[in-house]
């Protein structure tokens, strides 16, 4: 299995209000390696990250679709994967990548569990290319902040749950927008975060940034911090790469 794991595919920008589809994201060479790796002619499925909300999953698809194309990755099919059509999970062997989308975390979560996915993934030989929500839940142990308005504050609110485990690394994505950022009073980084790690070490990661799993070796590329026991310190810059794990 070959994996990467990314704060952001990219993929889109908003125009007037209207997404449209554009290439993949190139900074520190991430379309370039998602090239390195991606079969020719690809039998690819999407994991929905909201398996019920269908205009947001059809949305995703369709612009996905025309950006795979737009950025040179040649598919064969392309299929996705929702509450619609859970079945289609069953020939998960028979594809050459799955693509884990984005979304809120514990809601494709709960979505995996319900598709057996991690045990499925364990005789998966393909190549996985997964973004935000999807990168988070390939952890071993997933770290779920909250995301959603009185989860912050919610006793009840469950911050690290059983993923995929295909990492032992808890990715925070989309560091560079959430500096500054406020939820149920609090600030997501200082006070939610922070106090989040103790006794855990969370890889923040800027769009643009991401991590490379092959032979079990998992190296980071790109802009990203480590957030450990209420500290963080950067570790890697734009344009340098950090091995995390050797064989």
């Amino acid at each position: 299995m070959k994996v990467i794991l990314a704060s952001s595919l990219g993929g889109s920008i908003k125009v007037n209000g209207e997404r449209i589809p554009t290439a993949l994201i190139e900074a520190n060479g991430l379309l370039h390696r998602i090239k390195s790796i991606w079969p020719n002619k690809a039998k690819v499925i999407i994991l929905c990250g909201s398996p019920d909300d269908y205009n947001k999953n059809d949305s995703v698809y369709n612009c996905l679709k025309e950006s795979l194309s737009l950025s040179g990755l040649s598919l064969s099919s392309f299929e996705k994967c929702d509450d619609r059509n859970e079945e289609i999970i069953e020939r998960l062997q028979d594809m050459d990548v799955i693509i884990f989308a984005g979304g809120h975390v514990p809601t494709q979560n709960a979505f995996m569990n319900k598709l057996g996915l991690a045990e499925k993934m364990k005789n998966y030989n393909g190549v996985v290319v997964a973004w935000s929500a999807g990168s988070m839940n390939c952890a071993e142990n997933v770290y779920a902040g909250p995301e959603w308005e009185g989860e912050a504050i919610d006793p009840n609110y469950q911050r690290w749950i059983p993923g995929l485990g295909l990492t032992k690394v808890n990715i925070l994505p989309h560091f560079q927008s959430l500096r500054g950022e406020f939820l149920d009073g609090l600030r997501i980084i200082e006070d939610i975060t922070y106090a989040d790690s103790m006794g855990h070490e969370i890889l923040a990661l800027n769009d643009g940034s991401y991590i490379v799993i092959e032979d079990n070796v998992e190296t980071l590329y790109g802009e990203a911090y480590s957030i450990k026991d209420g500290c963080q310190k950067q570790i890697c810059k734009n344009g340098e790469s950090l091995v995390l794990k050797r064989k």
